[in-house]
């Protein structure tokens, strides 16, 4: 199917989309450590301090879901490149805009059906 991209541009984007892949699995692997159990730790001020590592942890969680979700938008945008189905909206059939792509490589929705 060709969605008036050329190859170079659907190159392109696959490469802005394993570089995008590959940047939120080292924050995941970063952020790890923050999601993990708060601990009660009899050294800190009190109370206060237990809150605020419950709440970093709940943002960490938070940010960890949408890491996620936004990987599993890259996996389907790459099976879509492999299966030459890159840069046509999976609502209507018609093509994406190239300037959709740049903004956001992984989208499979055009900007009408996205509405």
């Amino acid at each position: 199917m060709d969605s008036g991209l050329t190859s170079e541009q659907i190159d392109h984007f696959a490469h802005k989309l394993r570089e995008q892949q590959a940047e939120l699995k080292a924050l995941d692997k970063q952020g790890a450590s923050w999601r993990g159990p708060v601990e009660l730790d009899q050294q800190s001020v009190g109370r206060l301090s237990r809150m605020d590592a419950m709440q970093q942890q709940e943002m960490a969680q938070a940010e960890a879901r949408r890491r996620v979700s936004d990987l599993a938008r890259i996996e389907m945008a790459l099976i879509r490149v492999a299966e030459d189905e890159y840069g046509w909206c999976r609502e209507c059939g018609e093509a994406i805009a190239y300037r959709r792509l740049e903004i956001d490589p992984a989208a499979h929705l055009c900007i009408n059906c996205a509405r």
